[in-house]
Order: structure tokens, then C-alpha cells, then sequence
């Protein structure tokens, strides 16, 4: 930066680095940085977030083949903190008839992705997720992929297996068996990850 003086031109020192005090010039405060508020730490849920979360989360597991209703009433079990509510607790949430509730209820239960448990001295039910539900889930389709395996077998003898049909059907059978191995031996792996992550403290 050049400063014009009497006939001359003076470099001034380069910008950024620090000037002295002129005479008669007052020297300004710095400005401090001011410290950014920290987050606060959330106790108690958004019910608005929890809302959209319990709406979305439906929406995908619809998009897979559940029905509407078992789908919002499952995934407001999931949000709930002790993962169990009763039929008025969901249908207050959820905004729905009791009828509605029932019928959700009978589709879960029946699929075996929650349990009924009566509060003690009282006749009113609780709906609760199982503790593995995700793990019991795969378990039981690996049950049915057994079953699936076991049918396919008939078919194979019954049409050939030189026959187009009887290639189509063994090569499904071979899908099935490979896909109950491979969720077998992943389940394991599942149950060793939860437990270190429950031994280090983890969400799980």
C-alpha cells in the first residue's frame, strides 16, 4: 500500500501486521470473539419431530409391503421411550379411532413384531416391542425360507429336474437355501456386534 508524503512515496507495513500508536490517536478495544451458544441437550422429545419421524417411518415400511395402520402404530411403538404404550396412549397420538387401533394391533401382534401385557390390577392392555424384534423377525423368515425350501424340493421331483421347469424351480431352492445360510451366520454376527456394543456402553 503506498501513502503519499511530501514528494515521496512511503511503503507502509504490510496489512495485518500490528502498527504503533500514533500521537493524539486513541487506541481502539479489541473485539472479542463472542463464545457460540452450545446446544442444549434434549430430554424430552420434539413432539412435532416425533410426529413427522412416526409418519415417515410408515411411509417406508408401507412402501415394504405393511399396511398403513399397523405400520404408524409400530413405528410409534418404536419412538416411544419404554417402547410401550396402551390403545389410548397410540390412538391419542396417532389421532385414530380405537377400532383402528384394534385392528393394527391384531395385524402386529399376529406377525409376532409385538406382545400384549395387562397392567397389573387393571384390565387395560399395554402393546410393547419385543426386546429383539428385529432379530426374532429375520429368525422366523428364515423358518419360512425353510419351509419355502422344503416345497420347492416336491416340485423339482415332480417336474424333472432336465425340464426348464425343473431348472427354474432348483435354481429358486438354491436361492432360498443360500439366503437362510447367509441370514443365519449374519444374525450371529448381529448378536456378537450388540453384545460388545451393550458390554461398551452403546446405543446398541
Amino acid at each position: 500500500m503506498l501513502i503519499k508524503g511530501d514528494g515521496a512515496d512511503v511503503i507502509d507495513e504490510p496489512t495485518g501486521w500490528p502498527q504503533q500508536s500514533q500521537p493524539g490517536t486513541e487506541t481502539q478495544p479489541e473485539t472479542r470473539a463472542q463464545p457460540q451458544p452450545q446446544p442444549l441437550r434434549r430430554t424430552d422429545p420434539d413432539p412435532e419431530g416425533l410426529s413427522r419421524f412416526v409418519e415417515r417411518f410408515a411411509s417406508e415400511l408401507v412402501e415394504a409391503g405393511v399396511p398403513r395402520m399397523p405400520a404408524r402404530v409400530f413405528a410409534a411403538l418404536m419412538a416411544s421411550e419404554k417402547g410401550q404404550l396402551t390403545a389410548a396412549e397410540l390412538g391419542e397420538q396417532l389421532q385414530v379411532s380405537p377400532a383402528a387401533i384394534s385392528g393394527a394391533i391384531r395385524y402386529l401382534t399376529q406377525v409376532s413384531l409385538i406382545s400384549r401385557e395387562r397392567e397389573p390390577g387393571s384390565r387395560r392392555e399395554r402393546y410393547r416391542l419385543h426386546d429383539d424384534q428385529w432379530y426374532l423377525s429375520f429368525s422366523r423368515r428364515n423358518e419360512i425360507l425353510l419351509r419355502w425350501e422344503s416345497t420347492l424340493r416336491t416340485g423339482v421331483e415332480a417336474v424333472g429336474t432336465e425340464s426348464a421347469a425343473g431348472r427354474r424351480l432348483e435354481e429358486t431352492l438354491d436361492f432360498f437355501s443360500f439366503l437362510r445360510r447367509e441370514t443365519a451366520s449374519m444374525l450371529d454376527r448381529w448378536i456378537e456386534h450388540r453384545d460388545q456394543r451393550r458390554r461398551e456402553g452403546g446405543a446398541g
